[in-house]
């Protein structure tokens, strides 16, 4: 199968004076069903790896196919369309509009494809069962844990049965305990197949990655041995997005 991420030679320059490269001719494949941690300190290149393969930004030189589409030469909204239905976001922040209940954030994340409401109801509670948390959905952020919060915030990202789940500092607002049981569904999930990439400056966190890649001063370092044996994966039954969709 096409990897889910193929990066040749990609490099991002932000204008000057002077320009700054934060991103240095970068190489790297994701195959469908990995766990990726991409590691490393503060003014490494992590957030500009993450906009790039968020596709909040492109790149300036270079090719990123997602799925085997060349993302860089798609227009604006073809880039919003694909990201809105091909990749989940985690943040550390978990970003839920509080006056909304968990199920309600939740079917957020399927408007852009103005999915009837009937649907989307049912996809955010089976979403929200699989992390867990099928006895709090109509509660509101503010009567949630912080654990609780990140799986809505997690359960929003699969609404959509993304092809990448990318995860901006996961754990990064959460107490060690809470951090681990996030960290325990991100292998379950994982493990049911889907493609998980972390970007994180914990090495507890990177740890738990099937692979880790490092990243700092803009380039990137694959010189891991994957921690475990890679885990069994199922054929994911999603077509591949066109470029027209």
């Amino acid at each position: 199968m096409r990897p889910v991420i193929a990066l040749e030679g990609v490099s991002r320059t932000y204008p000057g004076p002077p320009p700054v490269t934060a991103l240095h001719r970068v190489d790297m494949t994701v195959n469908r069903g990995e766990y990726i941690a991409i590691a490393g300190p503060s003014g490494s290149g992590k957030s500009t790896l993450l906009n790039l393969l968020g596709l909040l930004d492109r790149p300036t030189t270079g090719r990123y196919q997602l799925d085997g589409v060349d993302v860089a030469q798609l227009s604006e909204s073809e880039r919003t369309a694909v990201r809105g239905r091909r990749i989940g976001f985690v943040f550390q922040s978990f970003h839920l509009l509080t006056h909304r209940t968990a199920i309600e954030n939740v079917m957020l994340a399927q408007l852009y494809d103005a999915i009837p409401r009937t649907q989307r109801l049912n996809t955010a509670q089976i979403a929200l069962q699989r992390v867990g948390l099928g006895h709090r959905m109509h509660a509101v952020p503010t009567t949630l844990s912080g654990g609780e919060r990140q799986r809505v915030a997690i359960a929003r990202a699969l609404a959509n049965h993304p092809y990448l789940l990318l995860c901006d500092e996961p754990t990064g607002n959460l107490d060690s305990h809470t951090a681990a049981t996030i960290l325990d569904l991100l292998d379950e999930l994982h493990s049911d197949g889907q493609t998980v990439l972390v970007i994180t400056h914990d090495p507890v966190v990177a740890d738990r990655a099937q692979r880790v890649v490092t990243i700092y001063d803009g380039q990137l370092t694959d010189n891991s041995v994957p921690h475990s044996c890679p885990r069994e994966t199922r054929p994911n039954s999603q077509r591949p997005f066109e470029k027209n969709s």
